[in-house]
């Protein structure tokens, strides 16, 4: 597997510079926009800050009452600065307004289930379904809805000031560089803050992510919970990890805490310090009173900002994690698509020396193994649990690509043949089968979104599903709640078959979909599968040998190799490990519950 599945954590702050460009590279076809609305904004800030300059000028015309023109001209100018800063600033978050950026969200999400989806699964299988929700969810809305309006008060925090202090020189040098005496202790007040709130915004960011997937976990087991008695106080997981995010929170605001107090005094100080030094120049009559209450009102304009700077900046190391998780997704490989393009037109299977070891396995799953599923076919997989009979369907469906060796239907190599096409290919029937809370005629028609209901209704029917689909309370309409919790395990079997029948694909693949049903059911879905596999090519994961007597080869695995090969009568005759595993359930099928009871009663 390529190292980028498991990419190396960050330990320090991310570059401004790499940041800027995460953030570019999320927005997609809106960078430009963006970029115009960033630089839009710095440039409200510095006019702002000019404005603000030209209170100065203005309260010295204004205290000596002998020249109104230069007081009128200073007001003017002040005005169609704050104007210009107003205008650019309103222009620049028009990328917000205008829904430029919940479009930008949009593309994000739709970027981030394309890689979903081009990803092998061994990575997915690692990862939970709340942590993912949480990714394509909050950490795209942290990345981009709070942005702009951050960036604005970082600018108006920093930049602005220093515009002024800039302006200022032209008015009173000494004044001017007191000033941009106190702006710069920003920076290294931000430099000794940032690696721990870059910590903190990380490991709350986590934290967040293993709360959503533990609340979805959940609910999702419910019912088992409930019958273990681990519902309410005594789920011990969900509370432990909400008792860890409180833990983090709270140590976070204390440790926050004097750190933000010490930059509210210093720069608190600062100003003090430059009203200071203003005074002292009044007294010994080298700057005028005017300038210094010009001064006074532009500190408290500036005081706010400043103090909140480093709060400000932890909103945006939040955006910085998110951008970080939302990168680590998309550096991850996708599965290889080989050119040429190919398409099959027969559907023959072929698996030609297959090697293939999960990710931090002891050993391989499958080793050195080939063999040939003819087209319009019938083939079992038999062998214990753990022998590779799922990752031989897997490597079929093309979930992850053996490390070794090639699998071909119709002799293409499914490396390069387009992954919708070969997603047209195949139809699966789980064990476990899925079901969406939709209506039962969604939930069918999902496998060809064009279908008709004609055409839905006649899959159902083929599949044995009209006698309970019309005592459902909706009928068609009603919604199958999660993962189809309205339906037995029957009756989600045939809806699955349904599906698969409304596809019409040439390759099926079946997960002993009867392992787990009562006898009634079982000859219902049987009766589905029969009318499903007519002229198909066929893969059966068989548990239960008397299903498969009649298949055209049994291949039985055992530590993922092949270790016999044939038909059923050709492999009782080896008396190897299909026949021991025959004859012990035959056995089984001996049993008789009355001698597992006391005294024989039943």
């Amino acid at each position: 597997m390529s190292n980028s599945a498991t990419p190396q954590r960050r330990t320090g702050p991310t570059p401004w510079r790499t940041t800027y460009r995460q953030l570019v590279d999320s927005v997609g076809p809106g960078a430009a926009r963006l970029r115009r609305s960033l630089i839009g904004l710095l440039a409200a800030a510095v006019f702002q800050g000019l404005a603000l300059a030209c209170i100065v000028p203005l309260f010295a015309a204004i205290f000596t009452r002998q020249d109104i023109g230069a007081a009128l001209t200073w007001l003017v100018a002040c005005t169609v600065m704050m104007v210009l800063s107003s205008v650019l600033r309103w222009r620049a978050q028009a990328f917000d307004f205008d829904g430029q950026m919940a479009q930008a969200t949009h593309r994000l999400r739709t970027r981030l289930g394309e890689q979903l989806r081009r990803i092998p699964l061994e990575v997915l299988q690692d990862k939970r379904t709340g942590e993912m929700n949480s990714m394509v969810l909050n950490n795209v809305d942290e990345n981009l809805l709070t942005t702009l309006t951050i960036l604005n008060l970082i600018f108006i925090a920093v930049v602005t000031p220093l515009a002024t202090a800039v302006a200022l020189l032209a008015v009173d040098w000494r004044m001017a560089v007191a000033l941009l005496l106190v702006f710069p202790a920003i920076v290294p007040l931000y430099r000794w803050r940032r690696p721990a709130l870059g910590r903190g915004k990380r490991i709350l960011g986590e934290a967040h992510q293993q709360a959503s997937a533990d609340v979805l976990e959940y609910m999702q087991g419910m019912p088992v919970l409930r019958a273990a008695c681990q519902a309410g106080v005594k789920a011990e997981r969900l509370s432990a990890t909400f008792k860890r995010l409180e833990d983090i929170q709270i140590y976070g605001h204390r440790k926050g805490a004097k750190p933000n107090i010490v930059v509210a005094s210093i720069v608190e100080l600062g100003l003090l310090f430059v009203l200071a030094v203003g005074v002292l120049f009044v007294l010994d009559g080298s700057l005028d009173i005017a300038v210094l209450a010009a001064l006074l009102v532009i500190m408290a304009r500036f005081f706010e900002p400043l103090s909140t700077f480093i709060l400000y900046t932890a909103i945006l190391e939040l955006i910085e994690s998110a951008l970080e998780r939302i990168s680590t997704l998309f550096a991850i490989d996708p599965l290889e698509q080989r050119v040429p393009a190919a398409v099959p037109t027969c559907y023959d299977i072929t698996f030609e020396g297959i090697s293939f070891r999960y990710a931090n396995a002891g050993g391989p799953s499958i080793s050195s193994f080939s063999a040939t599923l003819p087209e319009r076919s019938l083939t079992a997989l038999v062998g214990p649990s753990g022998s590779g009979k799922t990752t031989l369907t897997r490597l079929l469906l093309r979930h992850f690509d053996p490390q070794e060796g090639s699998v071909r239907i119709g002799g293409v190599d499914l490396r390069h043949i387009p992954v919708d096409h070969l997603h047209d290919l195949i139809s699966v029937v789980f064990q476990d089968v899925y079901l969406f809370d939709d209506t039962v005629m969604n939930n069918i028609r999902m496998a060809r979104p064009d279908a008709s209901d004609a055409e839905v209704r006649a899959a159902a029917e083929s599949a044995q599903c009209l006698d309970f689909i019309s005592r459902l309370p909706q009928g068609w309409e009603t919604p199958l709640g999660d993962i189809g919790g309205r339906l037995s395990g029957g009756e989600r079997q045939r809806i699955s078959i349904a599906r698969a029948l409304l596809k019409d694909a040439p390759i099926v693949i079946l997960d002993e979909p009867t392992a787990a049903l009562d006898t009634e059911s079982e000859i219902s879905v049987q009766r589905a599968i029969d009318a499903l596999v007519s002229h198909k090519t066929v893969l059966v994961i068989a548990h239960r040998l008397s299903t498969i007597v009649g298949a055209d080869q049994i291949l039985v695995l055992e530590d993922g190799q092949l270790i016999e090969s044939g038909g059923h009568d050709d492999l009782l005759s080896l008396a190897g490990r299909y026949g021991r595993m025959w004859d012990a359930q035959q056995k089984v099928k001996c049993w008789h519950v009355s001698a597992a009871l006391p005294g024989g009663a039943v």
